[in-house]
Parts: C-alpha cells; structure tokens; sequence
C-alpha cells in the first residue's frame, strides 16, 4: 500500500487471521515523516526503526488497529535521511545507530553522539563504500550529559558488572544520594543481527531469531516464522497455533516467575530467589524433558513447531500447571503481607501514565502505568481468542505496580495453559515451505513477556533471506528506565532497573 493520510479504519490488511497491518512506501522524505506525523496523532506508538540497506529506511510503528511499516526508498547517492524524533523521542537512539552503521545523517536529530560506535569502527561498516558523514572517534571521549550544580557529583557504573549480566554503562548524576539524572549507554554487546540474517536458509534464520536474547526465544523465533508465513502464502495447522500459544505463555510465565523472585531479592527479601527458584527451574526441566531445551530454542519453526504433545505430555503439563497456580498464589499472599517488601516496592521508580505515553511503552511497564495494550487481547489471534486473558492494568507505574501486574499475568497465562491443553486438537504437522519466482516481503508481531517483539523478512527465490529485522521491547525500556530513576536513592537502582528488566543482548542487535 502507498500513499498520504493513511486510514487506520480501512488500510489494514489481514494474513489468515493474523494482526492486521499495512506497508507504506515512499520516495519522498517529506511525506514519509508527514506519515509518521499524521500516525503518531492517530495514537500510534513506535516499535523500531532500521534501515536494511544504505537507501532504505523502516520505521514500525503500532495502532489499536493493527501494525503500519513506513517505508523510505532514499537515493543512490543520499546522505542523510528525515528524523522522526521529534514525533516520536524513542525514535533518536535507533537513528544514531544507523547513522553508524551507513553513515547517514538523521536530519533534525539534535543528539548525534555515537550509539553502537564505541570507536572502533574507522568507516561505517555498512556504507557499501559511499561516501559518509561519520566522524571516528575515542571511545573514551563519549560525552554524556553533564549536570551541574552545588554539590551534584557522578556514578559511573559499567559496563563490566560485579553480577554476572551483560554489559552496558549507566551514569548517574547525583546530590548525595538522590539521583538528578541517569544516562545509560549501550552498544557493547553488538552483534551484527541483520546483517547475520542475509544469505542464511528460512531454517537457519528461525535459529538465529531465537538465540537474539535467550529469555525471549519463543517470541523472536515466532515472531520472525510468522513473518515468513505471510511472506511465502503458509497458513499453519490449528494444532501447530495452539502448541506456539502453549510454548510463548510458558516462556512469559517462567521469566516473570524470574523476575519476581529477583524483585524480592533486590528489595532485601533473601529467601525470595529461594521460593521463586526452584518453580522456574522446575519448568526449564519440564522444559527439557518434552520440548528438548531449558529455554525452548529452536522449537518454533517457519511452517510449524518442531515438537509435538503426546497424551502424556499434555498429562504432566496440566498437573505442572496446578502445582504452579497453588504455589504461586501462596507466594503472592507472601509478597502483598511482607512489610519490608511492600515499604521497597511502593512510590520506588514510578513512570508516569503521562511519559509511558510519550515514550510508547508498552508491555508489563506498559500495563503497569495506564497503557491497556496487550497483542493477546486487542487482536485475539486463532486459539487464544478462544480463552481470552484479562488484561492487566494499573495506573500507579511503580515497582509495587509492575509487581502486581506480574503476578495478575501469570495467573492468567497459567489459566490459558490449562485450557490450551485441555482443549488441544491433535495432530500439529509443519507445513511445506513453497518456492517462490521472486522476492517477497513479510511482517509478524507477537505479544513476548516484554512487549511486542516485530520481525520482518524479505526472502528472495530459492528461499533465502534476502533482509530480516527482529525488535523487541527493551530499546523502549531503557528509555522508561531512564524517566524513572530521577528522585529515588541510588541505592533502589537495582530494584527499578529488575522492574523494568531490559534485555542488553534484545537492545544491541
């Protein structure tokens, strides 16, 4: 689809019962950002942005509607390319990071420090040997934003960590112990993603979907699969939606069982990751013993799944999930009576409704601060429609509230598992991947625990990967992470940045 002032009531397309979306292209940078203008007054929120080659920009962004990719074909010779940030303030980081890519300049973009560039990179290494404005750099002369005053002092902590976690900086600028400012920095642990996609098999891609960030294989591997499937004309078994519905709510459930174990450890509450532990541990074995990995890497597949539930299977899975719910609702009468915990979490790193808005967070932060969006229950996909979750909502954005809205969620997945389970179809066969006389491009989008998590992919004849992207929410987190530290004592860091819980590796694609 192309085209100016796009009707979100009438422009979407539908791919066999999946999330409505559209494409629109352009040539002309002016109304390609007039477009993203007349979105964002439409109420869309931003998911990433990217270019797939030195000429083509992407930009991803989410209505209640359904998904619309913006499009912009810049020419042969350009230099530069139109900034959405002042509509969209998320959309500067994602643009320095392809300005150090290819080398073009976001114009309108006043920050145009260096992102995925720590100075090692002498040309841009995606420029195709075009002239470039990238200007090399120290990696010790990053300026981060100073704040000045009396008594105003710096942190800096990273990006090697006294945890074993991945790197990454944050600069705190404070008075005593009270956090003015918190800068963060990322790049460290670039890998090169899209460019790792190009040339690989459909196969080999779904591999490498699933390893960008190890707590959120079902959803980068599902989604990229599903991008696939729209692009090559697959519509998939029922049996094969209700086993990836069943895999992606076992991965949300495990990571916030993780999460808020962590949560209560941070808050002083020792014996937390000794209660929430062994019940996530306990699935990664269930995990292992019928998917065939802790994490389930590797069982989602363009066409399918490369599992299967027997009987027994689904026999062990319904009494995993009783024991679950039991023991999970014991431990959240723990948390709500626990004094200590609750005097942590309460009034600590709150984010506005008012800045998750202007930031597009969406998500368990999301949710958790007003944002009422969640892919299972706007778009309510084949079979998840079916059993509907409730959708969790509070307005206060603290951690208490992220808190909570873990809690809610895995009670309502554990109820989605318990009817997916008991309302399985049978056989689950993977489809046929056909071959196709020339390039096609496709788009899949998925509800992981973070968020939204967008893959698309342009396969080209004898079913290669011609161009793929995958995003998840964690660029957007750290954005959060940054509006909500200001005002608490450095010391609940920690706590706020496990609330939010961005992934590193997600981020530095």
């Amino acid at each position: 689809m192309e085209g100016n002032n796009f009707s979100p009531e009438t422009g979407f397309d539908s791919f066999h019962g999946a999330i409505p979306h559209a494409t629109l292209s352009f040539d002309s940078p002016e109304r390609y950002r007039g477009e993203a203008h007349f979105l964002a007054h439409s109420g869309a929120r931003l998911l990433a942005l990217w270019a797939d080659s030195p000429s083509s920009i992407r930009a991803s962004l989410i209505l209640r509607e359904g998904v619309v990719l913006l499009s912009l074909s810049l020419p042969k010779d350009s230099l530069s390319f139109p900034s959405l940030s002042s509509i969209f303030p998320t959309a500067g980081r994602f643009e320095r990071t392809i300005a150090d890519l290819f080398g073009l300049l976001p114009e309108g973009l006043t920050d145009l420090r260096p992102w995925s560039d720590h100075g090692l990179w002498l040309v841009p290494p995606l420029a195709e040997g075009r002239p470039s404005l990238h200007q090399p750099f120290a990696p010790e002369d990053y300026p981060f934003v100073r704040v000045r005053g009396e008594g105003v002092h710096e942190i800096p902590v990273g990006p090697v960590h006294a945890g074993i976690i991945e790197p990454g900086h944050f600069r705190f600028s404070v008075v005593g112990e009270k956090v003015l400012r918190l800068e963060t920095r990322m790049g460290y642990v670039h890998k090169g993603i899209d460019s790792l996609f190009r040339g690989r098999t459909l196969f080999e891609g779904a591999r490498l979907a699933s390893r960008i960030s190890g707590d959120s294989a079902v959803a980068t591997s599902l989604a990229f699969s599903k991008a696939v499937e729209e692009a090559l004309n697959i519509e998939v078994s029922e049996g094969i939606r209700f086993v990836r519905a069943l895999l992606l709510e076992r991965e949300r459930i495990a990571n916030h069982i993780g999460d808020l174990g962590a949560l209560g450890n941070d808050a002083g509450l020792g014996v937390a990751l000794s209660l929430f532990g062994p019940l996530r541990e306990r699935m990664h074995r269930h995990n292992l013993t019928h998917f065939g990995h802790r994490l389930l890497f590797d069982t989602i597949v363009p066409g399918g799944v490369s599992t299967f539930l027997s009987p027994q299977m689904v026999d062990a899975l319904l009494q995993e999930t009783d024991d679950l719910l039991s023991e999970v609702s014991l431990l959240e009468r723990i948390y709500s009576d626990h004094g200590g915990l609750q005097d942590r979490f309460q009034n600590t790193g709150i984010l506005s409704p008012e800045i998750a808005i202007r930031l597009g967070i969406g998500g368990v932060a999301g949710r958790a601060s007003g944002q009422g969006w969640d892919l299972r229950i706007d778009h309510r996909e084949d079979p998840v429609h079916r059993f509907s979750p409730a959708l969790a909502l509070d307005h206060v954005g603290d951690v208490a509230a992220r808190v909570r809205i873990r809690f809610f969620e895995i009670f309502e997945s554990l109820h989605l598992v318990h009817a997916l389970l008991t309302n399985f179809p049978g056989p689950d066969i993977c489809s046929t991947l056909p071959d196709i006389p020339l390039s096609r491009e496709g788009l899949g989008i998925v509800e992981g625990f973070r968020g939204e998590v967008l893959g698309w992919v342009r396969i080209r004849p004898g079913k290669t990967i011609e161009s793929a992207h995958i995003a998840e929410g964690s660029p957007l987190l750290w954005h959060a992470l940054e509006a909500s530290v200001p005002g608490n004592l450095v010391a609940d860091f920690p706590l706020i940045n496990k609330s939010f819980n961005p992934s590193y590796s997600g981020s530095d694609l």
